[in-house]
């Protein structure tokens, strides 16, 4: 759905929390073509997701074969990078990103009933949380200090 509104192209990272956690939503995501970063659980195996993948079928039928499975080995490449990351420290920056606009920018008490006047509240509320980091308050505890303001 995400690829259908155009909200998300080709190569994007989504990150998902523990309930996602599957091996073929690793596939899906990748068959789509966005990297699916999932916080993985204590049993999670690398190579056997690795031995998974393959090319989709899909690509054999494109015109250009090698410029498609580029394509692909680098999705999967990103794939790999991202899970060797610790995702959930970023995890809990986005949730703190997210408490940021609820809580400062005036998202936690959102009293309109117009499909008009919630659309503005939530873009101003994008907006002041986007000029923050624009202005360089990047850093974990200045985020929990402006959320908790």
């Amino acid at each position: 759905m995400l690829k259908r509104k155009r909200l998300i192209r080709f190569g994007d990272a989504i990150i998902m929390d523990k309930g996602f956690y599957a091996y073929k939503n690793y596939l899906i995501g990748i068959r789509y073509g966005v990297v699916p970063l999932i916080i993985p659980r204590k049993n999670f195996s690398l190579e056997r997701l690795e031995g998974l993948i393959s090319y989709p079928l899909f690509i054999f039928n494109s015109k250009n074969v090698e410029k498609e499975k580029k394509r692909y080995r680098r999705l999967v490449k990103k794939l790999v990078e991202g899970l060797k990351m610790n995702l959930k420290t970023l995890r809990s920056i986005i949730e703190d990103v997210i408490k940021l606009g609820k809580e400062a920018f005036s998202l936690k008490r959102l009293h309109c009933y117009s499909f008009e006047s919630v659309k503005k509240r939530c873009s101003l509320s994008v907006l002041l949380t986007g000029m923050t980091f624009e202005f360089g308050f990047r850093e974990k505890k200045v985020i929990q200090k402006l959320s908790e303001w």
